[in-house]
């Protein structure tokens, strides 16, 4: 028996389920680390004690071990009879993050998935069905808005190019955006006084944005400059890495689930699991949240544009086209599904997110190695999304309520099969 068994017995014959489930989430919380050491990209932020870190640094079991480990963990977890609503809860999605972390342990040593079991195993997501002839129809109603010669892609890329903002001027207009997604968030969600941010542009990734949590309520946020930053992108940007996105997501969790809860499996922040799809789709909710019907565009007219340098007279137009593009939402995600899939090759891929990305090449490029880098993970921005406005949507009607349902998910991060109801 090895040592791992013999902690995981000692933890079912002496413990309560509460205590149990403690003592278990201080395991996961450790295996994570490990997994860290060959998986550089699984764990996404950590904030427990320093010498675990070290010691997953110092010493990591094998990934045969690490296998091994989750999976009797997982047993283990899922063993438990437990009637408390709360602690239910919380052994659910335990037990639902050591099956994607065995997942990923498993992936790390070669073995393969299709990208639909990927979706299942490691975000509790069901693929629907996409459709290239709705893409296709979104496409030609673009077209009918930006008509021209040649290919419809470089049209709307050069029109998308005319709503750069203007070197100098990024930095101005990303941190007023980010204010305004912030005062729109906080009038709906308390949060602690000595929340922050630190903003930072840079180059060379295959992430448009991304946020770096720090824990104690900062966040590092950064921009990537490799393509210029579009006047009616910047609000996304705000909402979807700042407010009431990643770093209000990132802020509740500490301070709630980890900090008052005293739940340490939130120590750690895998990246691939099944609240990546509550991550990621309530961040890109959280624009139509904090900006619903046409005050988006409305702002963008009044403030952003003007203070960009840009023509204001060209935001309807940007509206409707964003409007269009909501028809390929899926895209990204059919496209990643058949290249993983190795049902088309890689330079089918590129053509296809050039294509139905509306985008240059370049971008088009940068758009599958964020797909080879990150896999079934582009999932969630799209059905996120979905699946998130769906079930608010659906559970309420006026602002203030579905703020609060907002609030109340991030808090409690149900998994993608329990938003369908």
């Amino acid at each position: 028996m090895t040592k791992f068994s013999v902690l995981l017995l000692c933890t079912l014959l002496l413990a309560t389920p509460a205590w149990a489930l403690d003592q278990e989430a201080e395991l996961f919380v450790k295996l994570a680390l490990e997994l860290g050491q060959y998986d550089a990209d699984y764990v996404d932020a950590y904030l427990g004690p320093e010498e675990w870190a070290e010691a997953a640094r110092d010493n990591p079991r094998s990934l045969e071990e690490l296998a091994s480990d989750s999976a009797e963990l997982l047993a283990q977890v899922k063993s438990w009879q437990l009637t408390d609503p709360k602690l239910n809860r919380r052994q659910d999605a335990l037990a639902k993050n050591l099956r994607a972390m065995n997942t990923r342990i498993q992936m790390a040593m070669g073995e393969t998935f299709t990208f639909a079991e990927e979706a299942l195993l490691i975000y509790d997501a069901v693929l629907p069905e996409y459709s290239f002839a709705a893409f296709d129809q979104a496409l030609a109603e673009i077209a009918a808005l930006l008509p021209g010669e040649g290919d419809l892609a470089e049209r709307v890329d050069a029109f998308r190019e005319s709503l750069a903002i203007p070197e100098d001027k990024v930095d101005r207009v990303s941190r007023e955006a980010i204010k305004e997604c912030r005062k729109r968030t906080t009038a709906y969600i308390e949060l602690p006084e000595a929340e922050n941010f630190t903003l930072e542009f840079v180059n060379d990734k295959s992430w448009g944005g991304y946020n770096w949590y720090q824990g104690d309520n900062h966040s590092l946020l950064q921009i990537n400059l490799d393509s210029s930053v579009k006047i009616n992108g910047v609000l996304g940007l705000g909402c979807h890495e700042g407010y009431p996105g990643h770093h209000v997501w990132n802020v509740l969790v500490e301070n709630r689930l980890l900090k008052e809860s005293g739940w340490q499996e939130h120590t750690v922040f895998p990246l691939f699991s099944p609240s990546a799809l509550i991550a990621e789709g309530s961040a890109n909710y959280g624009v139509e949240l904090a900006f619903p019907g046409d005050e988006k565009i409305r702002y963008e007219r009044e403030v952003l544009f003007p203070m960009a340098g840009l023509n204001p007279a060209l935001a309807v137009q940007v509206d409707k086209l964003d409007q269009l593009t909501q028809g390929l939402q899926g895209a990204t995600v059919a496209t990643a599904q058949l290249y993983l899939d190795g049902k088309i090759s890689r330079e089918e891929a590129i053509e296809q997110r050039r294509k139905y990305g509306l985008s240059s090449r370049e971008r088009a490029e940068r758009s599958v190695r964020f797909i080879e880098q990150y896999r079934s993970y582009v999932l969630n921005y799209s059905l996120g999304e979905e699946l998130v406005a769906a079930y608010v949507e659906r559970h309420a009607d006026e602002p203030g309520a579905r703020w609060a349902l907002f609030e109340h998910l991030l808090t409690t991060m149900p998994s993608a099969s329990q938003l369908v109801d």
